[in-house]
């Protein structure tokens, strides 16, 4: 069978209740390829006529919203022992300098984190959690939460439909390109996420500890 007669076979409430799931999972705090699984679906409904791109954005907002919530509600109940629990369960997603970087963005940027982070992949996972962990009010993180699940994934959802339908004809031909593409943007973007965390953290483990005050000679 040919790749694109199997993708036509794809039930959309599947792809709905995917796209959901795994950004609603992202969002609570489970490092999971949220950003890549939006992109592979929306490209897969800009050559799909039975998948809704509307109802495909709907569904990532929701999940993006709920998840991000239940991640707040978790945050606020667990304090920092949930952070060091993820810690040791995602050693690379939750190491000590992941948590340093997050918290010092949230202590910059307040609720800004928690709308910028929706853009950012290490963010994505904290800003729910963190947000608890630090008592952020909650109506400042309904809001942030709210708008930057809108703006993120409904606009995610926009923009690759629209190139989409424009490169519709490739698409067709070449589906599995364009679902390779993503995967790729989608790495990268992890890629360079982890090199900043690890500049990150041999920036401060090369800072000078504070030398100890000299012992004064008794008289």
């Amino acid at each position: 069978m040919h790749i694109q007669e199997w993708l036509e076979t794809v039930p959309a409430v599947a792809v709905y209740l995917l796209v959901g799931g795994v950004i609603g999972l992202e969002s609570l705090g489970i490092p999971l390829p949220g950003e890549i699984v939006l992109v592979s679906a929306t490209l897969l409904a800009a050559t799909q006529d039975h998948i809704n791109p509307y109802v495909l954005g709907a569904c990532a907002i929701a999940g993006a919203i709920i998840g991000d919530s239940i991640g707040y509600l978790i945050g606020r109940k667990g304090g920092k022992p949930l952070l060091e629990w993820l810690g040791r369960k995602f050693p690379k997603h939750f190491g000590p300098h992941h948590v340093a970087t997050a918290e010092r963005s949230f202590q910059k940027w307040g609720m800004w984190a928690v709308f910028v982070g929706r853009f950012i992949a290490l963010l994505r996972i904290f800003a729910g959690p963190l947000a608890g962990v630090l008592k952020m009010p909650y109506w400042k993180f309904l809001i942030a939460n709210v708008l930057g699940g809108i703006v993120w994934a409904g606009g995610t959802v926009a923009v690759i439909y629209s190139v989409g339908k424009v490169a519709e004809e490739w698409l067709k031909k070449f589906s599995w390109l364009g679902l390779l593409a993503a995967v790729l943007f989608g790495l990268g973007s992890l890629v360079v996420m982890r090199i900043k965390a690890k500049k990150a953290e041999a920036a401060r483990a090369a800072e000078p500890a504070a030398e100890p005050e000299p012992v004064r000679a008794a008289d």
